[in-house]
């Protein structure tokens, strides 16, 4: 693995994340209001919907860094599986120890399932 694809590889993590952060931070803002005074339904869709907001937004910052010019390709459902995975797998592990501790997991998760990706899609050229 040369530098170049070193660098690739840690650019892409870096703008997944913080793309993640972004929608993470954009689902709490919506998710506060709902699940201090809504119903029981609408507090459990909106935690459901936090792996896949989280997800959504790891799958943005990979899709971004792709339109650049010179940058490989990967397919469409690459980009969305693996975040997604990594984000509801980390989702589901932590929620039993308490419902606020899943953003370090879906954040753990969902960037080793981003570097995952990448070094297959690395191995595979």
């Amino acid at each position: 693995m040369n530098l170049k694809c070193l660098f690739g590889l840690f650019a892409r993590v870096i703008i997944s994340v913080a793309f993640a952060g972004i929608f993470y931070v954009g689902w709490m803002a919506i998710a506060i209001g709902v699940l201090m005074s809504g119903p029981l339904p609408a507090k459990a869709l909106c935690w459901l919907s936090a792996p896949v907001i989280t997800g959504a937004g790891f799958a943005s910052g990979l899709a971004l860094f792709e339109l650049l010019p010179g940058t490989r390709k990967s397919k469409r459902r690459d980009i969305v599986l693996w975040p997604l995975a990594g984000c509801a797998i980390g989702a589901a592990v932590v929620f039993c120890f308490g419902p606020m501790l899943i953003v370090f997991a879906m954040f753990a998760l969902g960037t080793a399932s981003i570097l995952a990706k990448e070094i297959v899609r690395i191995k595979k050229l």
